[in-house]
């Protein structure tokens, strides 16, 4: 008999509305453990507000969300990233005038056990995660590209495209979560940069054998290459669940991207 795979995050009829619109509705997802798992559809059906949802940028106007057994509705970003859930953009936010290590830093804060009283009082506990974080960081860049360590103290905004996604996705691992959001980690890539993108995504998997992805993506080359299970939305709404075969061949989802006419032709 098949073991039984461990949900650790789950929603129950997750709704968003702006004003009198949908951009969300009903959406009932189930996540399994060290999965990756892509969402896909077209333009405006919901993919990145539901990545928002989850992730406490915006409050959901009805249902619920729970990770690990933990109901997250309603708390903060920096909460929800405590208890374990990390993300990037489909829009970059890194802060191009700072270093490539100061940026990786910054996706420790959720987790600093020093505070400003340690600057002043206890400045070798400080020191000691300060320095923790920084090998972690060395670390993580030496996985992905082992040219960034010799770059750590340059501007982000000196590195080529691939390269800040590297940092980015750096940013989001270095706090160890159990599950990473990648949103549209292939935007602005060419086809190169992108085969190197899935082969990064591997890098992650092996990193950190533990972690769970969730992965939004136009390119169904990353999506067919490197996800076990898709959903799609379509208007705020999941239309299809299951394999990259069995989405990519129903007819709900043909009709999302094509066009009825061309679904039926």
């Amino acid at each position: 008999m098949a073991e039984e795979k461990k949900v650790i995050f789950y929603t129950e009829d997750i709704e968003m509305r702006f004003g009198g619109l949908y951009a969300l509705k009903n959406i009932n997802i189930k996540i399994y453990e060290n999965e990756i798992l892509g969402m896909i559809g077209p333009n405006g059906s919901g993919k990145t507000t539901f990545f928002n949802v989850i992730t406490g940028f915006y409050k959901p106007t009805k249902g619920r969300f729970y990770f690990m057994g933990e109901d997250l509705t309603g708390k903060e970003p920096y909460e929800i990233t405590r208890k374990g859930i990390s993300r990037t953009y489909q829009i970059s936010r890194l802060c191009l005038d700072l270093t490539i290590l100061d940026n990786i830093l910054i996706g420790t804060y959720p987790v600093q056990k020093s505070g400003y009283s340690d600057a002043i009082f206890n400045r070798k506990k400080l020191i000691k995660e300060v320095k923790k974080h920084t090998e972690r960081a060395v670390h993580l860049l030496n996985i992905f590209n082992p040219d960034l360590i010799e770059k750590l103290f340059v501007p982000v905004r000196s590195l080529p495209h691939i390269d800040r996604r590297r940092v980015e996705i750096c940013r989001a691992m270095i706090a160890e979560p159990k599950l990473i959001l990648l949103d549209e980690p292939s935007a602005g890539m060419n086809a190169d940069e992108t085969k190197e993108l899935m082969d990064d995504i591997e890098k992650v998997r092996k990193e950190m054998e533990n972690v769970t992805i969730m992965i939004i993506e136009h390119d169904m080359k990353v999506i067919s290459s490197v996800s076990e299970r898709v959903i799609a939305l379509n208007f705020g709404q999941v239309i299809a669940e299951g394999t990259y075969e069995e989405v990519s061949h129903n007819k709900e989802v043909i009709e999302a991207y094509l066009g009825k006419e061309v679904a039926n032709g």
